[in-house]
Formats: structure tokens, sequence, C-alpha cells
């Protein structure tokens, strides 16, 4: 790599061996763009898309993804984390703001939004200080229950973050699994043979501009059998790996829901497996 000056008219010539002893070093920018955060599809016509961007808001597409259009540039934050199609009634939609990949471009959000009318009008339905959602989950029984993962605050500790949880489409939330407030849901899936179980993944970790900290005593896998009413922690035990744990991701397999998977963050990188 090159050093190279501009002479002006008036400058005063630089000699080159002055900066022998300087190494280059990248100091920014740290802006990034493009990255699709979420990606849901309507499953009774899969023409329809749903996607969300990291700062670009949510798109939508009617012919398999050929065109796009915008349909959140009203909100007063374009950073999306989630959005979910409700699959008993396409034209309600939702999204979570704040995207859930806490990188030194990240973005906060201000909340979770819903739409009744495909994305015309968009209403504020709380959660505004869990700074992300990175995921959202509906019961496909009952579209008036939603779950929300948070991973909260990307800068510092806030008590917002974990797993909420609305009986009623939105109006009002409740804390179904908290842990710390350094501590968020990394990931969260909803067994589809059973809408009362679910699976979350929480996270430890901390982003600072010039370091970030992932895993802590606060990490885990977690089960619940009633809706979230009860949570019970998966450990090494059960097959996880020991020590301290960072990020995972989960899935539950469609066609035979007592199988999971799980990319887990360790000492050593773990896939695991469960039947």
């Amino acid at each position: 790599m090159g050093l190279s000056f501009c002479s002006l008219g008036f400058s005063q010539q630089l000699d080159i061996n002055d900066f022998k002893g300087f190494k280059p070093r990248v100091i920014g920018p740290a802006g990034m763009s493009g990255r699709v955060t979420s990606v849901d599809v309507e499953l009774k016509n899969i023409d329809h898309i749903l996607i969300g961007t990291a700062s670009g808001g949510v798109w939508e597409s009617f012919n398999g993804g050929t065109n796009w259009k915008p349909i959140f540039d009203d909100a007063p934050v374009q950073s999306v984390g989630a959005v979910a199609i409700d699959q008993s009634n396409p034209d309600v939609l939702w999204v979570g703001t704040g995207e859930g990949n806490p990188r030194n471009s990240h973005n906060s959000g201000k909340g979770i939004y819903k739409s009744i009318d495909g994305g015309k009008n968009w209403k504020l339905m709380g959660l505004e200080n869990s700074k992300t959602i990175h995921r959202i989950i509906l019961n496909p029984t009952n579209a008036n229950e939603v779950y929300v993962a948070s991973l909260g605050s990307a800068w510092g500790p806030n008590p917002e973050r974990g797993v909420f949880k609305s009986v009623d489409g939105g109006v009002n939330w409740t804390k179904s699994l908290f842990i710390n407030d350094s501590t968020g849901c990394a990931d969260l899936v909803m067994d589809p043979a059973n809408p009362n179980k679910l699976i979350a993944g929480m996270w430890e970790y901390g982003r600072k501009p010039w370091f970030f900290t992932s895993g802590g005593k606060g990490s885990g896998m977690y089960v619940t059998f009633d809706g979230g009413t009860t949570w019970e922690e998966r450990t090494e035990k059960d097959g996880l790996p020991k020590g301290n744990l960072g990020r995972m991701g989960l899935t539950i397999s469609n066609n035979k829901p007592k199988v999971v998977y799980a990319l887990v963050e360790s000492k050593q990188l773990w896939v695991c497996y469960s039947k």
C-alpha cells in the first residue's frame, strides 16, 4: 500500500522518509448496507415474499422476487430485524425494527409495527425500548398469539430484552423469558406440531466501537412446553457443550418435529442434534 500526498501551491514539501515508521490501518468508514436480515413467504402463494433489510426498510414482491416495492418508507426507522406474514390473513404483516446482528455498523430500532392492510398503513405496537427484534413468531392456530425475540441494546445493558409474548395481537406484551440485562434472545423457534413448545437461544454479549464480547454465564438454551409461562434450561447434561456459550442458531425439522438442530458458539464450535 502506498502513501501519497497532494501538493498545493503554498504547501510545505514533505519528506516521505519521515513516515517510514507508520503502518497503514483501517479507520473507517464503518457504514454498511445491503444486508437482508429477514425473509417470510406466504405459504399458500409462494410468489408473495416479504424481506427486511438492515438499513433499507421492508420490501415486498408478488411475482417470486422478479419485482420489488418498498412498503415501510414512511416509518421513522429503516433498520429491520424481523418480518412476518400472518398465514391465516396475508394482509396482516409484522415488522420488528432493529437489526439483530450487532456488528459495528448496527442500527438500533424503535419497536414492533403491524399492518392490517397489506403494508399500506403501519401502527406501532410497542416494545420501543427493545432496540433489536430478531424474530417474530405467530401461533399458526391463533394469530393473536405473537412471540418476539429481542437481543436488546447492542451498546450496553438494558432490561427490555429476551422473549416477549402477546395474546391480543400486539396490544399488550409480557416478558416471557428474561435472564439478565446483558443477555438477549438470539434465536427462537416454534415446534410446527405443537405451538406451545418453543426453544430459545439466549446470548450474553456486548458491543463496543472497538471491541466485541460474545458469550457469558447468561447464554444458554431454554425450552417451554406451555407457551412461555415456564422455561427449562438445557445444559451439558443434555448434550450441549460445557462452559460459557455464545450465540446459537436453532431450527426444528418440519416433517420430524422431534428433530432439533443447534449451531452453538463455544470453546469449540458445535453442531448439536436432538431427536
